[in-house]
Protein backbone atom coordinates (compact mmCIF):
# COMPACT_ATOMS: atom_id res chain seq x y z
CA UNK A 1 0.00 0.00 0.00
CA UNK A 2 1.38 3.42 -0.96
CA UNK A 3 0.62 6.11 1.59
CA UNK A 4 1.74 9.12 -0.40
CA UNK A 5 -1.02 10.71 -2.47
CA UNK A 6 -0.94 10.54 -6.24
CA UNK A 7 -0.19 13.92 -7.74
CA UNK A 8 -2.02 15.52 -10.60
CA UNK A 9 0.16 16.33 -13.57
CA UNK A 10 -2.18 18.94 -14.98
CA UNK A 11 -0.70 22.26 -15.99
CA UNK A 12 -3.13 24.00 -13.64
CA UNK A 13 -1.24 22.78 -10.56
CA UNK A 14 2.30 22.15 -11.76
CA UNK A 15 4.36 24.08 -14.25
CA UNK A 16 7.00 21.63 -15.52
CA UNK A 17 10.34 23.00 -16.56
CA UNK A 18 12.06 22.25 -19.83
CA UNK A 19 15.30 23.56 -18.35
CA UNK A 20 18.28 21.21 -18.90
CA UNK A 21 20.37 23.09 -16.34
CA UNK A 22 19.56 20.81 -13.38
CA UNK A 23 22.58 18.51 -12.87
CA UNK A 24 22.16 14.73 -12.89
CA UNK A 25 21.20 12.84 -9.74
CA UNK A 26 23.66 11.94 -7.05
CA UNK A 27 24.39 8.23 -6.63
CA UNK A 28 23.07 6.76 -3.39
CA UNK A 29 26.56 5.86 -2.22
CA UNK A 30 27.71 9.49 -2.26
CA UNK A 31 28.09 11.52 0.91
CA UNK A 32 25.23 13.90 0.03
CA UNK A 33 21.87 12.45 1.10
CA UNK A 34 19.48 15.41 0.63
CA UNK A 35 19.91 17.88 -2.18
CA UNK A 36 17.80 20.71 -3.58
CA UNK A 37 18.93 22.03 -6.94
CA UNK A 38 17.56 25.34 -8.15
CA UNK A 39 14.18 24.43 -6.70
CA UNK A 40 11.20 26.63 -7.59
CA UNK A 41 7.53 26.37 -6.65
CA UNK A 42 5.10 29.03 -7.77
CA UNK A 43 1.44 29.43 -6.88
CA UNK A 44 0.20 32.02 -9.34
CA UNK A 45 2.25 35.14 -8.67
CA UNK A 46 3.48 33.85 -5.32
CA UNK A 47 7.00 32.44 -5.42
CA UNK A 48 6.75 30.08 -2.46
CA UNK A 49 10.15 28.55 -3.22
CA UNK A 50 12.43 30.66 -5.39
CA UNK A 51 15.70 29.16 -6.67
CA UNK A 52 16.67 27.25 -3.50
CA UNK A 53 19.85 25.15 -3.57
CA UNK A 54 21.49 23.33 -0.68
CA UNK A 55 22.64 19.85 0.32
CA UNK A 56 22.83 17.83 3.54
CA UNK A 57 25.48 15.20 4.16
CA UNK A 58 24.60 11.69 5.25
CA UNK A 59 24.18 11.37 9.01
CA UNK A 60 23.83 15.14 9.55
CA UNK A 61 21.01 17.20 11.05
CA UNK A 62 20.02 20.26 9.00
CA UNK A 63 17.90 22.99 10.57
CA UNK A 64 15.52 24.82 8.22
CA UNK A 65 14.76 28.27 9.62
CA UNK A 66 12.43 30.99 8.45
CA UNK A 67 9.35 33.02 9.39
CA UNK A 68 5.86 31.72 8.69
CA UNK A 69 5.23 31.68 4.94
CA UNK A 70 8.92 31.62 4.06
CA UNK A 71 8.72 28.40 2.01
CA UNK A 72 9.92 25.80 4.52
CA UNK A 73 6.85 23.56 4.45
CA UNK A 74 6.53 23.80 0.66
CA UNK A 75 10.16 22.70 0.28
CA UNK A 76 9.57 19.82 2.70
CA UNK A 77 6.44 18.73 0.86
CA UNK A 78 8.38 18.61 -2.39
CA UNK A 79 11.14 16.56 -0.75
CA UNK A 80 8.46 14.22 0.58
CA UNK A 81 6.88 13.80 -2.91
CA UNK A 82 3.63 15.44 -1.74
CA UNK A 83 4.09 18.25 -4.26
CA UNK A 84 6.04 18.81 -7.46
CA UNK A 85 8.36 21.72 -8.21
CA UNK A 86 7.49 24.25 -10.88
CA UNK A 87 11.03 23.59 -12.01
CA UNK A 88 14.31 22.48 -10.55
CA UNK A 89 14.65 19.18 -8.74
CA UNK A 90 15.33 17.63 -5.35
CA UNK A 91 17.07 14.37 -4.49
CA UNK A 92 16.69 12.01 -1.55
CA UNK A 93 19.42 9.42 -1.12
CA UNK A 94 20.36 9.99 -4.76
CA UNK A 95 16.85 9.64 -6.24
CA UNK A 96 14.87 12.43 -7.88
CA UNK A 97 11.53 13.39 -6.34
CA UNK A 98 10.32 14.16 -9.87
CA UNK A 99 11.53 11.08 -11.74
CA UNK A 100 11.70 8.44 -8.97
CA UNK A 101 9.04 9.30 -6.35
CA UNK A 102 8.35 5.65 -5.47
CA UNK A 103 12.02 5.04 -4.67
CA UNK A 104 12.15 8.28 -2.65
CA UNK A 105 9.18 7.23 -0.49
CA UNK A 106 10.89 3.97 0.45
CA UNK A 107 13.87 5.93 1.79
CA UNK A 108 12.00 8.75 3.48
CA UNK A 109 10.17 9.23 6.76
CA UNK A 110 8.01 12.38 6.88
CA UNK A 111 6.56 13.88 10.06
CA UNK A 112 4.34 16.84 9.08
CA UNK A 113 3.42 19.70 11.39
CA UNK A 114 -0.10 18.28 11.65
CA UNK A 115 -0.88 14.59 11.36
CA UNK A 116 -3.76 12.20 11.68
CA UNK A 117 -4.06 9.70 14.49
CA UNK A 118 -6.85 7.15 14.76
CA UNK A 119 -8.48 7.69 18.14
CA UNK A 120 -9.96 4.23 18.56
CA UNK A 121 -6.85 2.13 17.91
CA UNK A 122 -3.96 1.61 20.31
CA UNK A 123 -0.33 2.51 19.73
CA UNK A 124 0.77 -0.95 18.58
CA UNK A 125 -2.14 -1.25 16.14
CA UNK A 126 -1.39 2.22 14.76
CA UNK A 127 2.27 1.42 14.10
CA UNK A 128 1.41 -2.04 12.81
CA UNK A 129 -0.94 -0.52 10.23
CA UNK A 130 1.84 1.62 8.78
CA UNK A 131 4.37 -1.20 8.96
CA UNK A 132 2.05 -3.35 6.86
CA UNK A 133 1.50 -0.45 4.47
CA UNK A 134 5.26 -0.32 3.89
CA UNK A 135 5.30 -4.05 3.16
CA UNK A 136 6.88 -5.35 6.38
CA UNK A 137 5.81 -8.91 7.16
CA UNK A 138 6.33 -11.68 9.70
CA UNK A 139 9.18 -11.49 12.19
CA UNK A 140 10.70 -8.49 10.45
CA UNK A 141 7.55 -6.49 11.17
CA UNK A 142 7.36 -7.67 14.79
CA UNK A 143 11.00 -6.82 15.46
CA UNK A 144 10.68 -3.43 13.83
CA UNK A 145 7.54 -2.57 15.79
CA UNK A 146 9.21 -3.50 19.07
CA UNK A 147 12.30 -1.43 18.24
CA UNK A 148 10.18 1.62 17.40
CA UNK A 149 8.13 1.26 20.60
CA UNK A 150 11.30 0.97 22.68
CA UNK A 151 13.15 3.80 20.95
CA UNK A 152 10.29 6.29 21.19
CA UNK A 153 9.45 5.33 24.77
CA UNK A 154 5.91 4.31 23.90
CA UNK A 155 6.37 0.62 24.72
CA UNK A 156 4.62 0.99 28.05
CA UNK A 157 1.59 2.42 26.25
CA UNK A 158 1.50 -0.08 23.38
CA UNK A 159 -2.02 -1.21 24.27
CA UNK A 160 -3.36 2.22 25.23
CA UNK A 161 -5.87 3.92 22.90
CA UNK A 162 -4.41 6.93 21.10
CA UNK A 163 -7.21 9.18 22.36
CA UNK A 164 -5.72 8.84 25.87
CA UNK A 165 -2.23 10.03 24.91
CA UNK A 166 -0.77 13.41 25.82
CA UNK A 167 0.54 15.78 23.14
CA UNK A 168 4.11 14.69 23.82
CA UNK A 169 3.30 10.99 23.56
CA UNK A 170 1.41 11.55 20.30
CA UNK A 171 4.49 13.30 18.92
CA UNK A 172 6.61 10.30 19.90
CA UNK A 173 4.11 7.96 18.29
CA UNK A 174 4.12 9.90 15.03
CA UNK A 175 7.91 9.97 15.04
CA UNK A 176 7.70 6.19 15.38
CA UNK A 177 5.30 6.06 12.43
CA UNK A 178 7.89 7.91 10.31
CA UNK A 179 10.60 5.49 11.50
CA UNK A 180 8.76 2.21 11.15
CA UNK A 181 10.20 1.31 7.71
CA UNK A 182 13.76 2.30 8.73
CA UNK A 183 14.20 5.23 6.29
CA UNK A 184 17.58 6.75 5.43
CA UNK A 185 16.16 10.30 5.53
CA UNK A 186 13.82 11.98 8.03
CA UNK A 187 11.87 15.17 7.28
CA UNK A 188 10.46 16.70 10.47
CA UNK A 189 8.24 19.78 10.21
CA UNK A 190 7.94 21.57 13.58
CA UNK A 191 8.16 18.36 15.65
CA UNK A 192 8.57 20.23 18.96
CA UNK A 193 5.48 22.44 18.55
CA UNK A 194 3.39 22.43 21.71
CA UNK A 195 5.72 20.21 23.73
CA UNK A 196 6.70 20.89 27.32
CA UNK A 197 10.42 21.41 28.14
CA UNK A 198 11.05 17.79 29.18
CA UNK A 199 9.39 16.44 26.03
CA UNK A 200 11.48 18.80 23.88
CA UNK A 201 14.66 17.61 25.57
CA UNK A 202 13.71 13.98 24.93
CA UNK A 203 12.85 14.73 21.30
CA UNK A 204 16.20 16.46 20.84
CA UNK A 205 17.99 13.44 22.29
CA UNK A 206 16.17 11.07 19.93
CA UNK A 207 16.98 13.20 16.89
CA UNK A 208 20.69 13.28 17.73
CA UNK A 209 20.68 9.53 18.35
CA UNK A 210 19.08 8.92 14.97
CA UNK A 211 21.76 11.04 13.31
CA UNK A 212 24.44 9.08 15.17
CA UNK A 213 22.89 5.93 13.67
CA UNK A 214 23.50 7.36 10.20
CA UNK A 215 20.11 8.88 9.38
CA UNK A 216 20.00 12.23 7.62
CA UNK A 217 17.50 14.64 9.18
CA UNK A 218 16.00 17.89 7.93
CA UNK A 219 14.07 19.66 10.67
CA UNK A 220 12.21 22.95 10.82
CA UNK A 221 11.49 24.69 14.09
CA UNK A 222 10.82 28.12 15.57
CA UNK A 223 12.80 27.18 18.70
CA UNK A 224 16.15 28.40 17.42
CA UNK A 225 18.16 27.72 20.57
CA UNK A 226 17.34 24.03 20.28
CA UNK A 227 18.23 23.93 16.60
CA UNK A 228 21.60 25.49 17.38
CA UNK A 229 22.29 22.69 19.87
CA UNK A 230 21.26 19.73 17.71
CA UNK A 231 22.02 20.78 14.11
CA UNK A 232 25.24 20.30 12.18
CA UNK A 233 24.20 23.01 9.71
CA UNK A 234 21.28 25.36 9.10
CA UNK A 235 19.61 27.20 6.25
CA UNK A 236 17.79 30.52 6.65
CA UNK A 237 14.96 31.16 4.17
CA UNK A 238 12.71 34.17 3.68
CA UNK A 239 10.14 34.93 0.96
CA UNK A 240 11.11 31.70 -0.77
CA UNK A 241 14.82 32.57 -1.08
CA UNK A 242 17.66 30.93 0.79
CA UNK A 243 19.58 33.76 2.48
CA UNK A 244 22.32 31.82 4.26
CA UNK A 245 23.42 28.23 4.71
CA UNK A 246 26.19 26.40 6.56
CA UNK A 247 27.10 25.66 10.15
CA UNK A 248 26.23 28.27 12.75
CA UNK A 249 29.95 29.06 13.03
CA UNK A 250 30.28 29.51 9.25
CA UNK A 251 27.31 31.87 9.11
CA UNK A 252 28.73 33.77 12.05
CA UNK A 253 32.08 34.04 10.28
CA UNK A 254 30.39 35.51 7.19
CA UNK A 255 28.41 38.04 9.25
CA UNK A 256 29.73 41.33 10.48
CA UNK A 257 29.85 42.20 14.18
CA UNK A 258 30.20 38.60 15.31
CA UNK A 259 30.10 39.51 18.96
CA UNK A 260 29.48 42.31 21.40
CA UNK A 261 32.27 43.18 23.80
CA UNK A 262 31.34 44.77 27.13
CA UNK A 263 33.87 46.50 29.37
CA UNK A 264 33.11 47.59 32.92
CA UNK A 265 35.32 50.61 33.54
CA UNK A 266 35.36 52.39 36.89
CA UNK A 267 36.61 55.80 35.67
CA UNK A 268 36.63 58.15 32.66
CA UNK A 269 34.19 56.11 30.61
CA UNK A 270 33.76 58.80 27.92
CA UNK A 271 37.51 58.87 27.40
CA UNK A 272 37.47 55.09 26.99
CA UNK A 273 35.01 55.47 24.14
CA UNK A 274 37.24 58.04 22.44
CA UNK A 275 40.29 55.81 22.85
CA UNK A 276 38.48 52.83 21.38
CA UNK A 277 37.31 54.89 18.39
CA UNK A 278 40.96 55.65 17.57
CA UNK A 279 41.70 51.91 17.45
CA UNK A 280 39.10 51.21 14.79
CA UNK A 281 41.66 51.22 11.96
CA UNK A 282 43.57 48.29 13.47
CA UNK A 283 40.84 46.43 15.41
CA UNK A 284 37.39 46.61 13.72
CA UNK A 285 34.65 47.76 16.08
CA UNK A 286 31.56 49.88 15.81
CA UNK A 287 28.55 51.32 17.62
CA UNK A 288 30.44 52.19 20.81
CA UNK A 289 27.92 52.89 23.59
CA UNK A 290 28.63 54.22 27.09
CA UNK A 291 26.07 53.05 29.67
CA UNK A 292 27.17 54.16 33.12
CA UNK A 293 30.22 52.09 34.02
CA UNK A 294 29.74 49.86 30.98
CA UNK A 295 31.18 50.45 27.51
CA UNK A 296 29.71 48.21 24.80
CA UNK A 297 30.63 47.88 21.14
CA UNK A 298 30.36 45.53 18.19
CA UNK A 299 33.56 43.58 17.80
CA UNK A 300 34.83 41.17 15.12
CA UNK A 301 38.34 40.54 16.40
CA UNK A 302 39.79 37.50 18.15
CA UNK A 303 40.85 36.90 21.75
CA UNK A 304 44.30 38.41 21.09
CA UNK A 305 42.59 41.62 19.98
CA UNK A 306 40.51 41.60 23.17
CA UNK A 307 43.70 41.27 25.23
CA UNK A 308 45.33 44.12 23.29
CA UNK A 309 42.36 46.41 23.99
CA UNK A 310 42.42 45.69 27.73
CA UNK A 311 46.21 46.10 27.92
CA UNK A 312 46.07 49.47 26.17
CA UNK A 313 43.32 50.78 28.42
CA UNK A 314 45.03 49.63 31.61
CA UNK A 315 48.39 51.16 30.61
CA UNK A 316 46.61 54.47 30.03
CA UNK A 317 45.23 54.41 33.54
CA UNK A 318 41.68 53.23 32.92
CA UNK A 319 40.36 50.96 35.65
CA UNK A 320 38.96 47.99 33.72
CA UNK A 321 37.10 45.81 36.22
CA UNK A 322 35.33 43.31 33.93
CA UNK A 323 35.42 42.10 30.32
CA UNK A 324 32.71 39.97 28.73
CA UNK A 325 32.05 38.92 25.14
CA UNK A 326 28.64 37.94 23.82
CA UNK A 327 28.89 35.90 20.63
CA UNK A 328 25.88 36.16 18.38
CA UNK A 329 23.47 33.29 18.80
CA UNK A 330 21.42 31.64 16.06
CA UNK A 331 18.53 33.92 17.06
CA UNK A 332 20.78 36.98 16.64
CA UNK A 333 21.89 35.77 13.21
CA UNK A 334 18.30 35.05 12.18
CA UNK A 335 17.24 38.58 13.09
CA UNK A 336 20.27 40.02 11.31
CA UNK A 337 19.85 38.01 8.09
CA UNK A 338 16.05 38.25 7.73
CA UNK A 339 13.86 41.34 7.44
CA UNK A 340 10.54 39.93 8.66
CA UNK A 341 9.06 39.98 5.18
CA UNK A 342 6.08 37.79 4.22
CA UNK A 343 4.43 36.90 0.93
Amino acid sequence: MNLAPKLSSSSDSVEKSPSPSVPPAVHSGDDVCIELRRLHRFFGDTKAVNDVTFSVRRGHVFGFIGPNGAGKTTSMRILSTLDLPSYGDAFVDGFSVVNDPELVRKRLGFMPDSFGTYRDVNCREYLDFFARAYGLVGQDRSRRLQWVLDFTGTGGMANKPIRGLSKGMKQRLCLGRALVHDPAVMILDEPAAGLDPRARIELRRMIRELADRGKTILISSHILTELAEMCDSVGIIEQGRLLATGSVEEIQAESQNLSELTLRVLNRQDEVASTLAQLNDTIPMDNIIVDGQFVRFGFSGNTSDQAAIVTLLVTQGFQVAEVSAHKKSLEDLFLQVTEGLVQ
